[in-house]
């Protein structure tokens, strides 16, 4: 067990903020050039992130097992050179099987870059102060938006949607590269296998074995929660710039709005860094899921009032961004505190399968799900369900993990 270090995590933090805002969040961005330039229609340039998010689910158990394995250096670096390399390829696309390859090439890199393998590192390095390490290394990384799209809307504006790619992938070749080689150095040695230990995350018997765990109705549970708040989490970003064009918001706002969720994000996760040792920790994770369901029911009554549909949107932004920004927190440290924590990674990685089916579906979906005369409401009230359906299955684990969870 390491002593907890800020500068590594401060320096992680920035990897993050570079990967996650040139990533994740420039498809949104690109989706209307590329339906204009390649001549594709919405649901084919969807299709295009649902496989990144596809290949970053099925290589999360591997990339699991390495980061258990203490190969985190490697990892890292490795998948900033593969992003930098795949958004050179993106800028030179003019094909629809080029665009699937280059970003199925970005879905492995983002499994080797983004929260779940720096979640883990610090948790494996920092065992007890794993969640404010979390909760630090997210400060930047929830500005991602708040920073990437006004900056990638400027460079498409000044370059294209092609050269703004070859400046991102300059990031990633000549900042995150060199930063995760340089100071992920002495990562800690492998996982000893607990053996009847005691959990010391919740105080329960640790059932013997990674296989054992993987079966356990809480670990299940605890996979349909993530399962189902990542789907929502990962289909609106990829359509939020077409979604607020489509409730009538000038362009202004169109950028504007996304950019404040990344404020939103951070102002939640310093909400829970300075407040949450006041209030009982299983109570603040099953609150903070619950922003989700109720933003996404305001977004769903702005069409239905032309006075209020700017407040009800902005207030949509609110309540999205800050749960969303806590929400990372909880599920980033829900195996930790209702399995296990010593095999965090690996059991991360076991959630790979079904999280990248269901992560790959729900880009794909909204965009199926989207007609020019409902626009994106139908696919809204089933991200509104699957939304209810996640925190359902947190409380049940809660309530199998924790002996007397406070209610």
């Amino acid at each position: 067990m390491q002593t907890y270090n800020p500068r590594l995590v401060i320096w992680l933090s920035l990897g993050q903020l570079i990967s996650w805002g040139s990533v994740f969040y420039l498809f949104s961005l690109l989706i209307a050039p590329l339906e204009r330039d390649l001549g594709l229609n919405r649901s084919q340039v969807s299709l295009a992130f649902s496989l990144a998010l596809l290949a970053e689910g099925l290589m999360a158990y591997p990339v699991g097992r390495w980061i258990d394995r203490g190969h985190e250096r490697r990892v890292m670096t490795v998948g900033s050179l593969l992003a930098g390399i795949c958004l050179v390829l993106h800028s030179q696309v003019t094909s629809l099987a080029g665009l699937y390859g280059v970003w199925l090439g970005l879905g492995v890199a983002m499994s080797a870059v983004l929260y779940s393998p720096a979640f883990a590192l610090v948790t494996r390095r920092f065992s007890l102060d794993f969640r404010r390490a979390i909760i630090t290394l997210t400060f930047l990384g929830g500005l991602a938006s708040t920073v990437f799209i006004p900056l990638i809307a400027w460079l498409m504006g000044l370059l294209d949607w092609r050269g703004a790619l070859l400046c991102l992938a300059a990031l990633h070749l000549l900042v995150c590269a060199p930063l995760h080689w340089t100071v992920l150095r002495g990562a800690p040695l492998s996982a000893a296998p607990d053996r009847g230990t005691l959990d010391t995350a919740v105080g329960l018997p640790q059932p013997a074995g990674v296989q054992t765990l993987m079966r356990s109705l809480p670990f299940l549970l605890i996979g349909v929660f993530v399962t189902l708040m990542m789907s929502v989490t990962v289909a609106i970003p990829a359509h939020m710039v077409s979604l607020l064009r489509e409730n009538g918001l000038s362009e202004t706002w169109v950028i504007a709005m996304p950019a404040a969720i990344g404020v939103m994000q951070v102002i939640g996760r310093l909400i829970l860094y300075f407040f949450e040792h006041r209030m009982d920790l299983h109570r603040v994770n099953r609150l903070v899921p619950l922003l989700i369901p109720l933003g996404l029911l305001l977004l769903l009554l702005a069409p239905m009032t032309a006075r209020w549909q700017l407040a009800l949107v902005g207030a949509f932004v609110g309540l999205y961004g800050l749960g969303n920004g806590m929400l990372t927190i909880v599920k980033g440290t829900a195996i930790a505190h209702y399995v296990s924590r010593v095999h965090v990674a690996t059991l991360n990685g076991a959630l790979g399968l079904p999280l990248a089916l269901a992560r790959a579906a729900a880009p794909l979906l909204l965009g199926l799900m989207w007609s020019p005369q409902a626009g994106y409401a139908n696919g809204l009230w089933l991200l509104l369900f699957l939304s209810v359906a996640g925190l359902v299955a947190l409380m049940v684990a809660q309530r199998l993990s924790v002996p007397h969870p406070a209610s």
